[in-house]
């Protein structure tokens, strides 16, 4: 074991050479990743596993001794999961260095079949390891990347608008599960606070059904609304939407409800004492009533 760490020491700058050329023949794809940063990743972990601390053995990969160089594994994963590499690929970087360490083997043991036996398994077996540990590796790190893409998604998918002074609107768009629910809530109470508003309108025109954990999830998000001083107003309720809230024996009758968002945001204004008026020649143009602050 220690005669092969000599040997990787003392022949470091060919396994290198050697180990890219092997890359090259690879199936790998260079506009993802290019030939400087396959080098430089490659140098570190030679260099880590050619000069191991005191005490450190080849067949047990998972001891402390070898944890820079799972370490490094780790931060190499990270930089392919950013340039789009395949977990094979990944793999590969890794596997491509056995033929080069089974070469250098046979060249240096050939007079002792036992010995060179012994070190090509646990070569192969280290190897192995290593490349176990860089897949495993990737898959935590695409998952990580993944699971904040999707909070990211959801933070979008729960826009608060701010319709007039007092007002935020919430348009839901798409299904709207329990985890979704709570974004939607949060997001909404949120503005709420923010902009000092007493109406919220949640609109579900883009949601595309209605069960009753949806209207469940809506109700406590309209209760919230109101623990918080917010009129809570419902639009977008398309027909089929209001036959399955019947069929569905939901209650929505403490709910004030709207067909359409610019029914639901009319209705915002009058209740804050504005009105919409329309000069001659002009837009409409909201107005205050008067008495009404």
């Amino acid at each position: 074991m220690i005669k092969l760490l000599k040997m990787m020491r003392d022949n470091q700058d060919r396994i290198l050479t050697d180990w890219l050329n092997s890359l090259k023949t690879a199936a790998r794809r260079r506009d993802l990743i290019g030939d400087v940063e396959v080098r430089e990743h490659a140098r570190k972990i030679l260099t880590l596993i050619s000069n191991p601390p005191p005490n450190t053995v080849l067949e047990d990969f998972s001891s402390e001794g070898w944890q820079t160089v799972r370490d490094q594994l780790m931060e190499i994963s990270i930089s392919r999961v950013a340039h789009g590499s395949s977990p094979s690929e990944t793999a590969q970087f890794l596997l491509s260095l056995k033929p080069v360490m089974f070469q250098l083997i046979r060249e240096q043991l050939t007079t002792a079949p036992d010995e060179l036996f012994h070190e090509i398994d646990v070569t192969n077996n280290f190897v192995d390891a290593m490349a176990l540990h860089i897949a495993e590796s990737y898959i935590q790190s695409r998952d990580k990347v993944i699971a904040r893409q999707q909070e990211e998604m959801l933070e979008l998918s729960t826009p608060v608008v701010m319709l007039w002074d007092g007002i935020v609107a919430l348009p839901v768009i798409g299904t709207l599960d329990s985890s979704r629910a709570q974004m939607v809530m949060e997001s909404l109470l949120q503005a709420i606070v923010q902009t000092n508003s007493r109406f919220a309108i949640i609109d579900i025109t883009g949601v595309p059904t209605v069960d009753t954990l949806v209207a469940q999830h809506l109700l406590k998000t309209i209760t919230a609304a109101r623990l918080m001083g917010a009129e809570c107003i419902l639009s977008g309720i398309r027909p089929q939407i209001a036959q399955t809230i019947v069929h569905l024996g939901i209650t929505l009758n403490d709910v004030v409800t709207r067909s359409k968002l610019s029914d639901a945001f009319r209705l915002a204004l009058e209740r804050s004492g504005r009105t919409v008026v329309q000069k001659a020649g002009h837009a409409p143009v909201v107005a205050p009533v008067a008495g009404v602050s």
